[in-house]
């Protein structure tokens, strides 16, 4: 760091995203996608900026009474120390869940904001640089609404644009959702298809009854299958499937993803910064799975997974993006979007200071929207 500077100001907004059409998975309907965006001023005029899917926690309310108050006054660059000490003064709430998901994006903010007092970008910044990445296109939204023929179409659309990475979630019923993954493959012969499962399976006979019924068409990977929480069903689930099981997108926090491993539950442990520990917090799940022996990869924020996992060196794993505007991530939208390469990489976003731009001010006041300190303004 060339110089110290205090943190003065940690505040925090909450947008709620407008979808086209309600995400509906069984019992877990969401009518909107609820947004936290964190802004970290310091002493040099600097500001740091993240953001994260509350999961209709209250992660804003965590900020402001738990947080704030601990790094208000902190000098940036003793940032990690700071992020310690805020976990370690509430363990029974920033240890997992809501305040650990909250705890994530300040601490984001604050790498962002120390980026920028450097001048580098958060790859340069990191010790290392952006290159290109694989790119997955997460399709088939709004899943209740979406059939098998416009999926197909849609996945035809996006081959043409030079994507090889396809991933779609569960439909309505387990018939819709096959004949949808069928029609994309269809579209898209030669390219990689995942599913997300959504957490909808109850038992393993039912999970793998559907796996059975899907293992003709070259599954990439079935997704988040079970609600978290029990890894020996998981790892149960495994011995029965002939396709890669990913399990991860929300969860964090103690025993995470020691569980996953020691159960032999995943051929991949999925990896979230904005709910995991951001970069300080974070790094630590990577470095479990690099001990173990076990593949791991991001979930959705491509403009920060992209970055930070392409400075760490991970460049080979790819990069998740929604079709804008159909309501997979609302708020990655509105910023940079990807550039398809050959072979289905996408080129390196726009570079720093820090993170680059991560919010769109104007698209945050168009949507419904929680902001006492006017950060948004």
């Amino acid at each position: 760091m060339p110089s110290h500077s205090t943190v003065v100001d940690v505040s925090v907004a909450t947008i709620q995203a407008q979808l086209p059409a309600p995400v509906i998975f069984g019992d877990w309907v969401m009518k909107m996608r609820e947004f936290a965006t964190v802004r970290i001023r310091t002493s040099s005029g600097h500001e740091g900026w993240a953001f994260t899917l509350t999961r209709d926690g209250a992660v804003a309310e965590q900020i402001r009474k738990s947080i704030a108050p601990v790094y208000a006054g902190t000098d940036i660059a003793d940032r990690e120390a700071t992020f310690r000490t805020a976990k370690g003064r509430t363990y029974g709430s920033h240890s997992a869940g809501v305040g650990l998901r909250a705890l994530s994006i300040v601490d984001l903010a604050a790498w962002d904001a120390a980026a920028k007092i450097a001048d580098k970008s958060i790859a340069e910044f990191l010790g290392g640089k952006v290159k290109p990445m694989p790119a997955t296109c997460i399709i088939g939204y709004p899943p209740a609404i979406m059939p098998p023929d416009k999926t197909g179409a849609q996945a035809a659309d996006f081959y043409a644009k030079g994507w090889r990475r396809f991933k779609a979630p569960m439909a309505a019923t387990w018939e819709l959702s096959a004949a949808r993954l069928r029609a994309i493959r269809k579209a898209a012969p030669d390219a990689w298809l995942g599913t997300d499962l959504v957490w909808m399976f109850k038992t393993v006979d039912e999970a793998a009854a559907y796996a059975d019924s899907i293992a003709d068409i070259d599954m990439g990977c079935i997704e988040d299958i079970f609600p978290p929480g029990n890894a020996g069903m998981l790892a149960a689930l495994r011995k029965r499937v002939p396709m890669p099981i990913w399990q991860g997108d929300e969860q964090g926090g103690s025993y995470y993803p020691e569980a996953l491993i020691m159960a032999g539950s995943v051929d991949r442990v999925r990896v979230d910064l904005t709910c995991m520990g951001g970069i300080t917090g974070g790094r630590a799940v990577i470095d479990e799975c690099l001990a173990a022996g076990v593949d791991f990869g991001p979930h959705m924020f491509p403009h920060t997974h992209s970055q930070v996992f392409s400075a760490w060196g991970f460049d080979d794993k790819p990069i998740e993006w929604g079709v804008p505007w159909t309501g997979v991530h609302p708020y990655d939208d509105a910023l940079a979007q990807p550039q398809i390469m050959a072979g289905g990489l996408m080129k390196p976003l726009p570079q720093g200071p820090g993170f680059g731009k991560m919010i769109d001010k104007a698209w945050c006041l168009s949507q419904p929207h929680q902001d006492p300190d006017n950060i948004l303004q």
